[in-house]
């Protein structure tokens, strides 16, 4: 995935990492749970056209998809504009929230996969 390659490239967005307690997290709730809260948070957070806090309203830690929205640019509107190219005070679209969740996904499985023994430790395959 190209925006995956050019965001590995940016100082801060690269200093995001899933650690030992966020793979366990994703280990007990599994995959299928991870990508329901990935499409929650992006539905609930940012596809509003006017996000409440917006800029704010992602946590830096607590849940491996708030990582997850930072090291992807997917964590407030003016980041999603700037990388993604959606535009601000517009409703993000399905098609638009499928993309980014996407984007998401992508990333959590190439933090697993990236880490041969976090990967046969949880076990996981690649995500689709």
């Amino acid at each position: 995935m190209d925006i995956l390659d050019r965001l590995a490239k940016s100082k801060f967005r690269s200093r995001f990492k899933l650690r030992a307690k966020e793979l366990e997290y994703i280990k007990d709730k599994g995959l299928d749970t991870i990508y329901s809260h990935a499409c929650d948070f992006i539905r609930d957070r940012v596809a509003p056209a006017e996000p409440a806090n917006d800029g704010k309203q992602t946590p830096m830690k607590g849940h491996p998809v708030f990582i997850a929205q930072h090291a992807t640019a997917t964590c407030c509107r003016g980041c999603i504009e700037k990388w993604h190219k959606f535009p601000k005070h517009k409703q993000l679209t399905q098609s638009e929230q499928e993309y980014l969740v996407s984007v998401i996904m992508e990333w959590i499985n190439r933090q697993i996969n990236s880490n041969p023994v976090f990967k046969r430790y949880l076990n996981f395959h690649i995500f689709s």
